[in-house]
């Protein structure tokens, strides 16, 4: 028997992932720069968060001390 199922049986899933990679690469760079500038608020927030909860429970372990 022939294969009668024309292109659309040869379906190729890294074709997409290539124009993906291509649509990623076309963005200007300034959009990078901006994302990095962004994404270092929530770690900075993430930092605070983390010292003032330390000092909370150090102040709790010393109350229950005294």
């Amino acid at each position: 028997m022939a294969n009668t199922q024309g292109p659309e049986g040869n379906y190729d899933p890294a074709g997409s992932t290539q124009m993906f990679r291509a649509f990623v690469d076309e963005t200007p760079q300034g959009g990078r720069q901006q994302q990095a500038a962004a994404s270092a608020g929530p770690r900075i927030g993430l930092i605070v968060g983390v010292v003032v909860a330390v000092l909370v429970v150090a102040a709790v372990v010393y109350m229950a001390m005294m």
